[in-house]
């Protein structure tokens, strides 16, 4: 236990530091880094309530002791809270050790998914303006703030690809409250089983969409983006089937030179909150890949923090004639996809998060 002693007191030095941080000038004129460190705060604030809970109880517990064994009429007086003081030490180390299993560090933070339809065609771009408005509805039910950053609509109503920034209202108390702890299990390809709209015999078909989640970050100054890396292009917006919708270039295509990554924001009417929305984007992907890089340099890396930036893995089936949702990395399966489809995500990423805490407590023992 005396390694997970020194571990708390080392992240209560941290809150501390934190705490005299937030209230420094350069905190207080950067609502960036003041919400950086508010969520580390917040984090660390859990470790601190726990620990603190703990030494309370162990001293209880010692006083007590100390009591009862010095005889005496105390120590008969004493004597039977000893059991009910033993529980209580027992459950407050039980606690502690729990609260400071490494955790995704990032659970706390916002999260950028995107939606991106697959072969299939006007089916796979509607399957994916499904997939958009669950989330939606989803984030709705949580209480969450959500913002279309950009999309390619078609002429149906479906995206070719859609980018919606997902943020919590204030910062979470307990990280696995987050944003990114919800919606981290859904990236990868999400597949759909119906009768297309645009089908006249009646088949079923089978078609898929794409799934990226981004961790949004917080102060622009964890990933630094050199000028002379990115080119900027404006260009007009379009619409379905690509006629013009603004008769100004508005749109922005950022383009991350030494990666190659691009990223296009057209749905605002203004050229510089494009340009914001489009630089968000490019640093959660340019941080995802720093994320990914490391990831197979660190062989002791969490194989489920892996496996949620595994892009090309078929996580999930969506069977409209059976209305049918079936998970195929945690096995859950349940007959109510209207409803699935209509917000209640819920179950579905339990069954993620509660096999992603199974596997890390397995990895503790």
């Amino acid at each position: 236990m005396s390694s997970q002693i020194e571990l708390a007191e080392q992240m209560l030095a941290e809150h501390r530091r934190i705490e005299t941080e937030m209230s420094s000038p350069e905190a207080l004129s950067s609502p960036e880094k003041m919400k950086s460190l508010g969520r580390r705060y917040a984090e660390l604030g859990r470790v601190v309530r726990v620990y603190e809970a703990y030494r309370r109880a162990e001293a209880d517990l010692s006083e007590t002791r100390e009591i009862v064994e010095a005889g005496g009429e105390d120590a008969e007086l004493f004597r039977p809270e000893l059991p009910g003081l033993q529980e209580a030490y027992a459950q407050a180390e039980a606690a502690l050790k729990d609260v400071l299993i490494p955790r995704d560090p990032d659970d706390a933070r916002d999260a950028i998914v995107e939606v991106k339809a697959g072969e299939g065609g006007e089916e796979s771009a509607l399957f994916a303006g499904d997939l958009l408005r669950m989330y939606e509805r989803y984030a709705e039910r949580m209480g969450w703030q959500t913002q279309i950053l950009s999309s390619m609509p078609t002429e149906l109503g479906g995206f070719k690809d859609v980018q919606m920034a997902v943020r919590l209202r204030s910062t979470p108390e307990d990280p696995a409250d987050g944003v990114w702890a919800h919606l981290k299990f859904e990236a990868g390809v999400h597949r759909v089983q119906r009768i297309p709209v645009t089908e006249s015999q009646g088949r079923i078909h089978t078609s898929a969409a794409g799934v990226l989640v981004f961790a949004e970050v917080d102060d622009p100054g964890e990933v630094e983006i050199a000028d002379a890396d990115i080119r900027v292009d404006v260009f007009r917006s379009s619409g379905p089937g690509g006629q013009s919708v603004n008769t100004t270039d508005s749109a922005v295509r950022i383009t991350h030179i030494p990666t190659g990554l691009v990223v296009s924001c057209q749905d605002e009417k203004s050229q510089i909150k494009n340009r914001e929305a489009a630089m968000r984007v490019l640093r959660a992907r340019l941080r995802q890949m720093q994320l990914e890089q490391q990831a197979e340099e660190n062989a002791a890396m969490r194989r489920s923090q892996v496996r949620t930036v595994d892009r090309s893995e078929r996580i999930r089936t969506y069977n409209f004639p059976e209305n049918r949702i079936s998970d195929h990395r945690t096995g859950y399966k349940a007959y109510n996809l209207d409803q699935v489809l209509a917000g209640d995500l819920g179950p579905l990423v339990d069954s993620a998060r509660e096999m992603d805490e199974a596997e890390r407590m397995a990895s503790q023992e």
